[in-house]
């Protein structure tokens, strides 16, 4: 299996305090990888920075061929490229609450490729009822059970097609029944070729499902 990401001795500080110091790591396509830790070990951060989200002092990333560097975020106009790369599920879904379950999936669609409504709907209903949740279509976040609103979050991260998926804590909000439902999710994922770096705290879930389990502590 070919590296799809690639993480060299990255360095995270916040003013003095060092949250990442080092971290080194590779994904192959295909492959489901955990970040294990306590809450606080900069888990979360790790996978910010590989979606420059957020900004690293030391070391480098690349996703499939696309280069950050330390220092500032680029700015968006240079990020499209990586934007195509990678897909973004935020822990406890962070759907967009003004927007349907539709519309919060063909965002990234409408506005950063510039796809026309038609298209990113296709592409989004396509998305919600291999998720299972296309009748909950033009439901509002707030009307979406925990294990629906993350089926959209997933649709919406996986919009424009990306060949590497973060998800942050994405059990923190599911009952034992929606957990397995999800690692299925994830395995058909990656059967398709894609790369998946989950931080997660939940030590059974990741022991279920994941490849491999890379575990660390404060810095």
């Amino acid at each position: 299996m070919s590296v799809l990401l690639t993480i060299d001795r990255m360095h995270v500080r916040y003013e003095a305090r060092e949250v990442l110091r080092g971290l080194s790591l590779e994904v192959a396509r295909g492959e489901i990888v955990a970040l294990m830790g306590p809450s606080g070990v900069g888990k979360s951060t790790a996978l910010r920075a590989v979606a420059a989200l957020q900004p690293f002092d030391e070391g480098r990333i690349v996703v499939d061929g696309f280069s950050l560097e330390p220092g500032p975020v680029p700015p968006e106009s240079r990020l499209v490229p990586l934007r195509r790369r990678v897909g973004f599920v935020f822990q406890a879904h962070a759907l967009f609450e003004h927007l349907s379950a539709l519309d919060n999936v063909t965002l990234a669609l409408r506005h950063v490729l510039r796809k026309t409504r038609t298209e990113a709907d296709a592409t989004a209903s396509r998305l919600l009822q291999a998720l299972e949740v296309d009748a909950r279509a033009g439901a509002w976040p707030r009307q979406l059970s925990g294990g629906e609103a993350q089926r959209v979050a997933i649709a919406r991260a996986l919009a424009p097609d990306p060949h590497l998926l973060l998800m942050d804590e994405p059990t923190a909000a599911l009952d034992p029944a929606r957990r397995a439902t999800l690692g299925a999710t994830l395995r058909q994922l990656s059967s398709q070729g894609r790369a998946l770096l989950i931080a997660t705290h939940d030590a059974e879930f990741a022991r279920a499902n994941a490849d491999r389990v890379i575990s660390f502590g404060p810095p």
